[in-house]
């Protein structure tokens, strides 16, 4: 069993003015090996932020690790501010930050919201890109299961009146970007608290708490609402999907775990049946949400980790049956280790 890396402090840090913004100022940092391999990671969300844990992630003996945060979260400035804010900012963001710190090519590791932003990222600078890892696949379209959690989502939809509740997250995106701050609050701590509450098969009770942080909270929920309302910015509805050949020479994985129902399987079974090749790996999974922190995956995943690292469109299409070929569906604490494993197979 594989587990994360020790703590590590970033060796530096720094921010950022975007050439094309008055308004944000964007918080970066490096750690481990400054001649390493460069990796770039992408948070979640959007409006997650990079914790100082995702250095975890890689060998500080091999890697390169460059973070920022994404405008308007974490540390950058504006704190959840949504002016300038849109997927092709941040695309240029990371291309001023990549030419900024002398990087020819990158690894780009993103999960979640970040596997979006590094597939549109991929597709709109292909040569800077040399291997993708992603996980809990998200192409920003409406989809989920509720149902699920059917206590937990009445909660969710009740803060919003019978009449609104069709379209819940434009209705949510009214409140927490309004001017009145009670209002606003009480929305974005709902919003917020509904994620933290399903992103875990298990309900994970530290990151329901993490959750309640008032200034985390409003952040994240403006912040996601904007991009969710406007469909993450892209010019066409199933853009990441449609652009796919721009990326097929481009070294890949993905793992998604079985019972996200924040980035469901679906989305993964989309990237990857758009791919014609044949599978060249099966695996199987347990009890895994969409959270990277949980456990429940069986030995047989480390067993099966593949020695090579192939292109995305020659990876398995995402099955959960029997016998079928599979792509990696990891509990998310072996999410994790697979993550580790395959950026070593680089």
């Amino acid at each position: 069993f594989r587990s994360k890396y020790p703590p590590i402090e970033a060796n530096e840090t720094g921010f950022m003015k975007p050439l094309d913004s008055d308004i944000h100022t964007i918080y970066w940092e490096e750690s481990g090996n400054p001649q390493g391999k460069p990796v770039v990671v992408l948070h979640g969300g959007p409006g997650g932020g990079c914790p100082p844990s995702y250095r975890q992630y890689f060998d500080a003996q091999r890697y390169r690790i460059i973070m920022f945060d994404q405008r308007g979260a974490g540390k950058s400035t504006p704190l959840a501010e949504l002016r300038e804010n849109t997927t092709w900012h941040l695309i240029r963001d990371m291309e001023q930050l990549r030419e900024q710190l002398n990087v020819e090519k990158w690894v780009v590791f993103g999960g979640s919201w970040g596997s979006t932003l590094s597939l549109a990222y991929a597709e709109t600078h292909p040569d800077h890109v040399t291997a993708l890892v992603l996980r809990g696949i998200f192409l920003c379209r409406c989809e989920g299961t509720s149902w699920i959690f059917p206590y937990a989502h009445e909660k969710f939809a009740q803060h919003i009146p019978a009449v609104e509740r069709g379209d819940l997250v434009s209705a949510y995106h009214r409140r927490v970007t309004c001017d009145d701050p009670e209002t606003r609050l009480a929305a974005s701590m709902e919003w917020t608290g509904w994620e933290m509450w399903v992103s875990n098969l298990i309900v994970d009770e530290k990151k329901v708490e993490e959750g309640e942080d008032p200034d985390f909270a409003e952040s994240f929920a403006r912040i996601e609402t904007h991009y969710f309302t406007h469909c993450g910015f892209f010019h066409k509805e199933n853009q990441l999907i449609e652009d796919v050949d721009k990326i097929r020479d481009i070294p890949a994985t993905i793992v998604q775990g079985r019972y996200d129902v924040v980035c469901p399987i679906k989305s993964c079974w989309e990237l990857h049946t758009a791919c014609a090749q044949p599978a060249l790996s099966r695996f199987r999974t347990a009890d895994s949400g969409h959270s990277m922190s949980e456990a429940g995956i069986t030995s047989e995943l480390i067993k099966a980790e593949p020695p090579s690292f192939p292109p995305l469109c020659s990876r398995a299409t995402a099955q959960c049956s029997r016998g079928a070929s599979a792509l990696e569906l990891t509990g998310d604490r072996h999410v994790l280790r697979t993550l580790i494993q395959h950026l070593e197979d680089l």
